[in-house]
């Protein structure tokens, strides 16, 4: 990571280009968005890059600046869009087809979204079985097919003249598999590239693209682009930042609000059960059990991680954690929650919490697609590379950049984390909230 104690921050001059692999409803929310609120028709809600505030010294200072005025951030209007899909609608098709945003809104950035075309993507149907589409790339070998993509990169960057690019993962939940020897070294992960391996996934084929370009790379899927130790090697090797996987959108964005929660109370758990109907293409994709296997993962280890439960055995020891997805095509991208939690107070009482989430889940993904962009970037000028735990913030499977670390998932805790990084970067004292100063 590399990371620094006032550290001088390259400026963020020039274009931001943001590429994203998959231009479905998550992408098109995100830069519908942007140009919506580029033009002032809306607010960046759910932004911290753009809402969010930052404290600076003692709580009697009265010193919080937002966090794009106390760094260096991409400015909105120095950003260019791009990506790839394997469906061949611009932005604006693709947004109205999603169903997400509101015709109106749409139809005033008409001009604009149309000119956002997707690439031809790699794909290969084995991985995502539920879709299938015609702007797909061809190659002799997946060494090939990951050329065509850095030279896709490289004509992007050159045509609309951007001085920094990065990616945010916003496709499909690729089917559960687990690293092979393929992805041990560079060396057998680039032999298996040339020898088109079955084992190596397109989103790793994304993956190793943009990082032998430079490019920083955000996994937004539980997909295993990031986790091969071939891929972080690649990161190293060419210092560039990477962070994933997962957004943390809806039921568990609420369970990393809650659990800490309980936790802090020493209220114990029985069992938590959880859950959801989509009728959008990450629903029907998700509807593949193999697929779905690969996002249960990503969100049955929440709770274990929050509640310690080898630290606190007669409260967390032996807790029931279900989890289940059902594709409804009526509900479309309004996902709905439902969590039933049985707890268990004072002497043993039991008492129970029913969460209903009915959510938006690309409304809640755009603003994180737009803060990872941005603090990805002004990650790689501050010279940090490899895995940035700092951003666990969005992450419903945070990655540490060692296998000796556990991830941190309480929500409270990771903020804190992004913020003292940032604090640290500009050689500002950290925020312990211990406030001995102002004792008696």
């Amino acid at each position: 990571m590399a990371l620094k104690k006032g550290v001088d921050v390259k400026p963020a001059t020039g274009k931001l280009g943001i590429l994203m692999p998959g231009m479905g409803a998550v992408a098109t929310t995100f830069i519908a968005g942007v140009m919506a609120v580029r033009r002032g028709l809306a607010k960046p809600i759910g932004s911290l890059t753009q809402m969010g505030t930052i404290r600076l010294g003692k709580r009697t200072e009265a010193k919080t600046p937002r966090i794009n005025e106390y760094i260096s951030l991409a400015q909105l209007d120095d950003i260019e869009f791009g990506g790839w899909d394997i469906f061949p609608d611009n932005a604006y098709e693709a947004a109205t087809r999603a169903g997400v945003l509101e015709q109106k809104l749409l139809e005033q950035l008409k001009d604009e979204l149309e000119q956002v075309k997707p690439m031809s993507a790699v794909f290969e149907q084995a991985w995502v079985k539920k879709l299938n589409g015609p702007n797909v790339k061809k190659g002799a070998t997946k060494m090939d097919l990951a050329e065509q993509l850095m030279e896709d990169i490289k004509r992007f960057k050159a045509e609309k003249g951007c001085d920094r690019m990065v990616a945010v993962w916003c496709g499909s939940t690729e089917v559960y598999r687990k690293p092979t020897e393929v992805h041990a070294t560079l060396a057998s992960f680039e032999a298996g590239l040339r020898s088109s391996s079955d084992d190596i996934a397109p989103s790793q084929i994304y993956a190793y693209a943009c990082l032998k370009l430079g490019v920083p790379y955000c996994n937004g899927a539980p997909n295993m682009s990031l986790d091969p130790p071939a891929i972080i090697e690649l990161a190293r090797k060419h210092q560039v930042p990477v962070g994933g996987k997962d957004f943390k959108t809806g039921q568990t964005l609420m369970k990393t609000i809650l659990a800490p929660g309980f936790k802090a109370r020493l209220l114990g758990l029985q069992g938590w059960y959880s859950t959801n109907i989509l009728g959008n293409r990450d629903g029907e994709v998700l509807d593949d059990p193999e697929s779905f296997k690969s996002k249960e993962v990503t969100k049955l280890g929440v709770l274990d991680h929050i509640l310690q439960p080898d630290l606190y055995p007669e409260l967390y020891g032996h807790f029931d954690h279900v989890v289940r997805i059902n594709y409804y095509p009526p509900r479309g991208d309004n996902k709905e929650g439902w969590d039933n939690i049985d707890i268990v107070g004072w002497l043993g009482y039991p008492m129970q919490i029913k969460v209903n989430f009915l959510c938006r889940d690309s409304i809640l993904a755009a603003p994180i697609v737009l803060d990872l962009a941005l603090f990805v970037d002004f990650a790689q000028r501050a010279g940090m590379h490899g895995v940035q735990e700092w951003l666990s913030f969005y992450w419903k499977s945070p990655m540490t950049p060692s296998d000796q670390l556990y991830p941190e998932h309480d929500l409270f805790i990771q903020l804190m984390k992004l913020k003292n990084t940032l604090r640290y970067t500009k050689g500002d004292d950290l925020i312990t909230h211990l406030g001995a100063e102002y004792y008696d």
